[in-house]
């Protein structure tokens, strides 16, 4: 991946898998400290992180409050991820 970097064991790509379960909460100890190491010595993934956490936690919460819009935030979710990966690749 061009300007992708590997910070503490992980590559850009791998914290990008990983974000939707490190928002949600559902990742390992240890799994949820690399990614925390990676985001502390990661500026472009710090910041691009950080906002689409919120963004994609105020998705998630918002399906969870509507359950019958769950099928367009999923969509909109993969979306932004695939926006992101595109992003992280260029």
């Amino acid at each position: 991946m061009n300007g992708e970097r590997r910070v503490a064991g992980l590559l850009c790509s791998e914290v990008l898998e990983k974000l939707g379960d490190f928002i949600d909460g559902t990742l390992g100890p240890s799994e949820r400290a690399a990614v925390e190491a990676h985001l502390a010595g990661c500026s472009v993934c710090e910041q691009f992180g950080g906002s689409v956490a919120a963004s994609v936690g105020a998705l998630r919460r918002q399906r969870l409050a509507r359950a019958e819009d769950g099928a367009s935030v999923d969509k909109v979710i993969a979306r932004l991820q695939s926006a992101l990966l595109t992003k992280i690749t260029t």
